[in-house]
């Protein structure tokens, strides 16, 4: 039985991995980690993953950016492995986080969803079999309560075509302070807010007299809690390393 704590338990998506866990039978809740408190949760919270009660197998993060620093230290000093779900970290952070998985396990996915992966599968195949002949543009969407822009997702999709291009693309996040025709090299990055949206994200390549449309959507954020859950699964008793969706997937 694998024991799991939640960090930003006391929010929507912890609630949700809360859901998710207690429907399992391989898994269970053993605290929460956040600032505000709820004894309805049916598990205890804590202010810092310092004053859990015991040491968990692994961790599962949906707080915010702002609570990383803690969190690492946590883990590195224990060896316990972390599922880090939140997005809108800084480069800084990115680069603490890599060093922090020569210590433990880490796993960093801008995406719990299955299929956001098979979306960046396919994107990879197109930006292959259709090359510079067609223009690429990110479109974006969730709702209104959603702070980072673009979305992680959107950067982890720019990212993963980039590759294909070995380097040769540029991403382009505004273009109404500069008049000029579009560069072939551009990736366009748009990001639309509003409403409930929960996740909505879509590849265009537009070319002479055609245009392919790759689209993802979430309808609820059930599919990142499951996802998540999943990972810390995969995750518990793993060595020290970074770990990724391409990992869990390879291993199913």
């Amino acid at each position: 039985m694998t024991k799991i704590v939640i960090c930003g338990a006391c929010g929507k998506m912890g609630r949700m991995v809360a859901a998710s866990i207690r429907e399992r039978e391989d898994c269970k809740i053993l605290a929460g980690v956040d600032i505000c408190e709820d004894d309805t949760l049916g598990f205890p919270i804590v202010a810092s993953p310092a004053d859990l009660p015991e040491q968990p197998d692994v961790i599962i993060d949906f707080s915010h950016p702002s609570c990383l620093a803690e969190l690492l230290d946590y883990a590195t000093s224990t060896g316990t492995p972390v599922v880090l779900s939140t997005t809108g970290y800084s480069d800084e952070q990115l680069a603490d986080i890599r060093k922090a998985s020569a210590q433990t396990a880490l796993f960093s996915s801008f995406n719990m969803s299955i299929g956001i992966q098979l979306l960046i599968a396919l994107a990879k195949k197109a930006s292959n079999v259709l090359g510079t002949q067609f223009d690429i543009e990110i479109i974006e969407k969730h709702h209104n309560q959603k702070i980072d822009a673009p979305s992680g997702t959107a950067i982890m999709l720019a990212n993963a075509i980039c590759e294909e291009f070995d380097g040769g693309k540029t991403l382009v996040y505004d273009r109404h302070s500069v008049r000029k025709k579009r560069d072939v090299s551009e990736i366009g990055m748009h990001s639309i807010r509003g409403g409930t949206i929960v996740g909505e994200h879509e590849i265009l390549f537009a070319g002479p007299d055609e245009c392919i449309s790759l689209k993802h959507t979430a309808s609820s954020k059930r599919v990142f809690a499951e996802g998540s859950v999943n990972a810390a699964l995969f995750l518990a008793g793993k060595p020290a390393g970074m770990y990724d969706m391409t990992n869990l997937l390879s291993e199913a």
